[in-house]
């Protein structure tokens, strides 16, 4: 069985081989977990995964080998958090325990679950149906249930959980996606204009073979400047919302800049940059850079690249508090325009069709804020945007 496994991982492109799978199995054989499809999932990516930005192919895959176990959310459905908020612990006898049923198999649980978020109009707590807590519904947290879908609950209470279900707002980009397009191919050979400049030495070794024969075997050694990456660039990638349609594209862009640029910091904002910035997705709520560390970090030398479509609200940039997250203080606009000052070269990539862009009001402010250093994320735009970040201010 694993070994179709493994091939469905490869399928998804994650990074293992054949010496990890021999681990896994080994684990198993030593009964490191035992019937517990949770915690076959921690160990299967503990022992296959080397690279955390692997971890949402390693996901996909496995969602699709073991027929939906690990799902990014219900039906596009948020449910509220106090229908999860666990106010009853109750402890069920063992006679009680014997008189729950099962629903079926795990498609019947997955359609039962999404008629009831259909149906469901408030909190529920003790039931036997609805979402709830502390009761027998197979759909919460913090009651009893032989075979459901747990929600919301901080770890396992009573390892019985056909499905654990938390919902990932926003992915990281994986900086090891093949580029799969000639244009973004295309497009970091320009992006090595800049990145490729002299600086110490190397041995010519052709040079040094050529004058060593000319002097009758005595050894001549020459160098020449040693080409590498010196360019520093600093990008930030908007997730989530709107850009979810061109996650493929900002991905092949992130792999191609992540290969090629030795001096690369990244950070990922949403909709519109305001007084803070985030290296992981997963950890954004506890994890935020301010921006103010980043203008007092990083020079005035670093090439900034923001990309997004710049699709929201008006007042997401204009006003204090747009933002959709959270309340912000100073507007967008502000915090932009700290950002612009202190770095002279950057330009912004949309990957919004530009023959759209005179349609919303928001990408002709951020245009403004940009100075028109905004460019469609095309192969002409990315040349564009290369000759933009070259140019001496």
């Amino acid at each position: 069985m694993l070994v179709d496994f493994f091939f469905k991982l490869r399928e998804y492109q994650v990074s293992c081989s054949l010496r990890e799978l021999l681990d896994l199995l080994a684990a198993l054989e030593q009964q490191v977990v035992f019937a517990d499809m949770e915690d076959f999932y921690f160990l299967a990516r503990t022992t296959l995964v080397k690279d955390e930005t692997q971890y949402d192919k390693f996901d996909r895959a496995f969602a699709d080998y073991f027929e939906g176990v690990s799902s990014i959310d219900l039906f596009g459905k948020e449910i509220p958090k106090d229908w999860l908020d666990n106010a009853l612990e109750r402890l069920f006898s063992e006679e009680e325990r014997q008189q729950i049923q099962k629903i079926g198999d795990l498609n019947k649980l997955m359609e039962t679950l999404k008629q009831r978020l259909e149906e469901q109009e408030k909190r529920h707590q003790g039931g036997n149906k609805w979402i709830g807590t502390g009761g027998t519904s197979p759909f919460g947290a913090n009651g009893y249930n032989p075979e459901g879908v747990r929600i919301g609950q901080n770890g396992n209470r009573q390892f019985s959980a056909a499905k654990v279900w938390d919902k990932r707002e926003f992915r990281n980009l994986s900086s090891d996606v093949d580029l799969g397009t000639r244009n973004i191919k295309v497009a970091l050979r320009k992006l090595r204009k800049f990145a490729r400049t002299g600086a110490s030495e190397e041995l010519d070794m052709a040079q040094t073979v050529g004058s060593t024969a000319k002097n009758g075997g005595l050894l001549d050694i020459r160098m020449v400047p040693e080409r590498h990456n010196a360019v520093k660039v600093l990008m930030f990638f908007d997730v989530g919302g709107s850009m979810d349609a061109h996650i493929k594209a900002c991905e092949e862009l992130f792999s191609a800049v992540h290969t090629e640029f030795k001096y690369l910091e990244y950070f990922y904002f949403h909709n519109c940059i305001y007084d803070g910035v985030w290296k992981d997705n997963k950890r954004r709520e506890k994890a935020t850079t301010p921006v103010w560390d980043i203008i007092h970090k990083y020079g005035k030398d670093y090439k900034v690249i923001i990309v997004g479509d710049a699709t929201m609200g008006p007042y997401e940039i204009t006003y204090p508090g747009g933002s959709v997250e959270g309340w912000n203080e100073e507007p967008g606009s502000v915090w932009m325009q700290r950002l612009l000052n202190h770095f002279s070269h950057a330009i912004w990539l949309n990957p919004q069709d530009s023959q759209y862009w005179r349609y919303y009001a928001s990408i002709g402010i951020m245009q403004e804020l940009m100075h028109d250093r905004m460019y469609p994320l095309t192969l002409e735009g990315l040349s564009d945007g290369i000759k933009a970040l070259s140019k001496k201010h």
